[in-house]
């Protein structure tokens, strides 16, 4: 995708105006684009479970926690980065049994973990409802979920051969809702639940991008118990009782009716993209950093992120950057060492900041010259 847009995200509250591209290194430093939110995959739901004031993840639930202890808290920063930049819709063979929902990715292995207490998703067997999917970034596809067999158990860690051999739902270019790269931003669009099925099973998604060899991948818990999409086993206390995520499913309505800002969004001028994370966090202060992305075809000489302080936080010291503004407003341009960002490149600004209350976070958005 080449088009025009600026894009900030958030990680603590993770609010992004367009895109966002991982923070995890590895083999596979591609974009980060999206992950299943209905029903919820491992890492968005553990992402959840996880949240804190203060911008940090500490995960309550046991699997999320065993899963942040093997692959560090940027797995869940990055919950919508589970990726093959090199897949080009490969499958058997490709990603290998046992690491499907960690599409082979060794930065969100943790997620393989053949486990009976991850969050898990409440539905029924046969309904109609509406999917959701995060869209951190617009890009063609075609979505497909799959079922496990009725053979499947929880104790083993998910083969391909676990799968019903056909996926139950398939769907290409669908209609999105919301700000792209923002919390509520989501690709939508009807489906079946299949039939016959009860107890535990696991929802398995994959994207597969047209417009590049980059696919997506995402274990969702489920269990077929007559539910309506709650959610158990996130937040303090892992939520005995069940708490709705999303709508009622709506089992009537072939074409979903969106609410909210148009599903197609423009683009803003610009293809940079920004990623906030707090970094660490204490009485009356914390540490920052932003990651300047580009997204564009040419390379940037110099970069400015730019942000407005929602709850009254002050930055002490900046590095990596050249700190400018006044007041609640934050300008932050290259230092002279780190303009120059390639295509598909990325470099990192870090700062220290002063709180006083609820670290409510800001929304940055950036551009490059």
């Amino acid at each position: 995708m080449h088009r025009s847009r600026t894009a900030a995200l958030v990680t603590a509250a993770l609010t992004l105006a367009v895109g966002a591209f991982a923070l995890a290194s590895g083999p596979d430093p591609a974009a980060a684009h999206g992950a299943a939110m209905t029903p919820g995959a491992r890492t968005y739901l553990c992402w959840k479970d996880g949240l804190t004031g203060t911008g940090e993840i500490r995960p309550n639930n046991p699997a999320c926690s065993a899963a942040v202890a093997q692959n560090g808290a940027n797995s869940l920063y990055n919950w919508f980065s589970v990726l093959r930049s090199d897949a080009g819709g490969r499958t058997t063979g490709f990603i290998p049994d046992g690491k499907l929902c960690s599409g082979g990715n060794p930065n969100f292995s943790g997620y393989d973990a053949a486990r009976n207490d991850w969050p898990v998703t409440h539905l029924t067997a046969g309904r109609s409802m509406e999917f959701r999917y995060s869209n951190w970034a617009h890009h063609p596809g075609t979505f497909y979920f799959y079922v496990t067999k009725d053979s499947w158990s929880p104790t083993r860690a998910l083969a391909w051969s676990d799968l019903e051999e056909q996926p139950f739902l398939q769907v290409t270019n669908p209609p999105q809702s919301g700000a792209v790269g923002t919390n509520d931003g989501h690709y939508y669009f009807n489906g079946t639940l299949p039939s016959n099925k009860s107890g535990r099973h696991i929802i398995y998604s994959r994207w597969v991008r047209s417009d590049s060899q980059e696919n997506f991948f995402g274990c969702s818990d489920v269990t077929f118990d007559g539910g309506n999409g709650e959610v158990t086993g996130i937040g303090s206390g892992n939520n005995p009782t069940p708490t709705p995520t999303n709508p009622t499913p709506t089992p009537t309505s072939p074409t979903p009716t969106p609410t909210g800002p148009t599903p197609t969004p423009t683009m803003p001028a610009g293809n940079c993209m920004a990623v906030y994370k707090v970094v660490s966090a204490w009485g009356g202060g914390f540490q920052g950093e932003v990651m300047i992305m580009n997204h564009s075809t040419r390379t940037y000489s110099g970069w400015t992120a730019s942000w407005t302080w929602p709850s009254g936080q002050t930055i002490n010291q900046v590095w990596n950057g050249t700190l400018s503004g006044s007041g609640s407003s934050v300008t932050v341009t290259n230092a002279a060492y780190n303009g120059s960002v390639a295509p598909e490149g990325t470099t990192t600004f870090g700062f220290t900041a002063n709180v006083s209350g609820q670290n409510t976070l800001p929304t940055v958005t950036c551009t490059g010259r």
